[in-house]
Formats: C-alpha cells, sequence, structure tokens
C-alpha cells in the first residue's frame, strides 16, 4: 500500500505508523479531530490514574507552569493585574488550567475535545475546589458565548501538532480575545519531528519533512501515556499529527488580525522525546518555541 494511501474502511489497521496528505478540506479536518477525541478518550485513563496526585500538587499552591510560559506572561505584568478571564484551548485534565489560578488570574475556561479528559478537569476542580468553566467541544467550535471574554487564551505543550486547520483555529483564538487581549503559545518545536526517535544521535527520520506533513499511527509513546490497560494497541484509535512550520503558526495568528509581540526557540523541553539522545545533542536544536500575540 502506498505509504500516504488512507485505507478503505473495510482494510485492516495494523496499527503502525502510516505518513499521511495533510488534510485539505473541511470533511476531512474533522473527521481527523473526530479520530483524535476517540484516541484521547482512551488515552485520558493515564490522567484520571494520576487525579489525586494532580488534587495535592495544585492544593499546596503550586503550579504547573512551565518557566517559558512563565516569563513570557510576565512580560505584560503580574496576571494578576491584567488577567481576569483565562481561555485555555486544548485543556486536557485541566491541571494546566487551574495552573492559571494559582498563577493569578481571575477566573478560568477550559476546552478541550475529549469528553473523558473534561470529567477528569471537573474532577479536578471538585476535589481541589477551584472553579472554572469546562466545555467539552471541537476547538474550533469553541461557543460563541465566549467571544471577546478573554484576556488571555493559552494553549501548547503539545496541543498544536492535533489541529488540522490552523487558519481556522488562529480565527477562534482572535474572536475569544478582548481588545488588547493577549494569546501565549508554548509548544513543540516542528523541527523535532524530522528527528529519528530512538537514535543516540542527531539524524532525521527517513520519511519526515518540514512542510506539508502529517502523519498517524496507534498507540502513545513511554513518554506520553503508554499503555492503556485494558485496551491493546492494535484495538485503539488511529489518532493523527499535523507538523505545522514555524512560519505557518506565526502567519495565520497575522492573518486573523493579531498583533506579534514576541517569537521565541528554545532550546528547554517540557517533556522527554528521544529517550536514548544524550542531553548534549539535545542542546543543539530548538526544542520548543513560543509566540505571544495581541488584539489591537
Amino acid at each position: 500500500m502506498n505509504a500516504d494511501k488512507q485505507p478503505e474502511p473495510h482494510e485492516a489497521d495494523s496499527g503502525e505508523w502510516r505518513l499521511e496528505r495533510p488534510a485539505t478540506d473541511e470533511n476531512e479536518v474533522r473527521r481527523r479531530h473526530a479520530a483524535n477525541r476517540s484516541a484521547f478518550n482512551e488515552g485520558a485513563r493515564t490522567y484520571a490514574a494520576e487525579l489525586e496526585r494532580a488534587a495535592r500538587f495544585l492544593a499546596s499552591g503550586n503550579s504547573n507552569m512551565h518557566p517559558v510560559e512563565r516569563r513570557n506572561l510576565e512580560r505584560y505584568g503580574p496576571l494578576s493585574d491584567w488577567c481576569r478571564t483565562a481561555v485555555h484551548l486544548q485543556c486536557a485534565g485541566g491541571l494546566d488550567t487551574l495552573s492559571l489560578l494559582v498563577e493569578g488570574a481571575d477566573s478560568v475556561v477550559g476546552v478541550d475535545i475529549s469528553e473523558a479528559m473534561i470529567e477528569s478537569a471537573r474532577e479536578l476542580s471538585r476535589r481541589t475546589a477551584m472553579s472554572a468553566r469546562w466545555y467539552c467541544c471541537d476547538v474550533l467550535d469553541t461557543p460563541n458565548e465566549l467571544d471577546g471574554s478573554a484576556d488571555l487564551v493559552y494553549t501548547g505543550r503539545g496541543a498544536l501538532p492535533w489541529i488540522h486547520d490552523l487558519t481556522e483555529w488562529a480565527a477562534v483564538v482572535e474572536r475569544l480575545l478582548r481588545p488588547d487581549g493577549v494569546v501565549c503559545i508554548y509548544d513543540s518545536h516542528p523541527f523535532q519531528a524530522m528527528i529519528s526517535w530512538e537514535s543516540s544521535k542527531l539524524e532525521l527520520a527517513p520519511e519526515t519533512r518540514y512542510f506539508d506533513y502529517a502523519d498517524s499511527e496507534k498507540g502513545w509513546s513511554d513518554e506520553y501515556i503508554g499503555e492503556i490497560e485494558g485496551i491493546d494497541v492494535s484495538k485503539q484509535t488511529r489518532k493523527y499529527e499535523r507538523v505545522w512550520p514555524l512560519a505557518e503558526v506565526v502567519q495565520a495568528l497575522i492573518d486573523a488580525g493579531l498583533a506579534l509581540d514576541r517569537l521565541g526557540e528554545h532550546a528547554e523541553d517540557f517533556w522527554r522525546p528521544f529517550p536514548a539522545l544524550p542531553d548534549s545533542e539535545r542542546a543543539r536544536i530548538p526544542n520548543t518555541f513560543s509566540v505571544c500575540a495581541r488584539k489591537r
């Protein structure tokens, strides 16, 4: 079978990694988002198992904010001085969303496509008595009742690769923001997608490319979710990722009408990809990037 040919519904699906054509129409974007929703509903078991640890972490006054994110936000002043409402797109289990309250936001909203993730987020709110509003929907369908409500739109740390229409995503960010509101993004650098996962030295994976690249597979890496108890990898949902070049992320925000405030590329990471790669090699490449933009 051709590497980027998608199997017909009746074809067997081994679950192995597969090169994909980038989604170019709304139906395919929605199909891939729906598949990702099912995959994260399966993977959410890991988040649910860590609820008690996350609740204790927050109850002790801790924040899961990454230092790069904190530095970027602090450029606008203490969050308590300017953030009445923060909207977290692709909020997963809610730990980072509620951390924004610890950082000083007056109120927070979490949006995620996965019903199981949102249920974990609601349970985390209950266990910590930290108030938040939670919406379960495709991020592209974020309710219009939230339009113009956000002083901060926050997203990142593994979020953007699951989105298959960056133009519509940026339009959602723009409509959520109040005038002078800020979007802050911190995510894996797209160059990481080109590196061979198992190698102990920096080398390109054989079929990857920086532009117009998408892939799919079943199962999760041990460095993220790992095995899901009770579900064999072959029975899990195939999930779809997209590599968005850095320029495309920035341009999507500009085209949506936002003004770029800051662009950063960082050696720091927020998880541990490339398990065999020494730190000396990892430090040679940009591992993450950040973008801050403002609605004028």
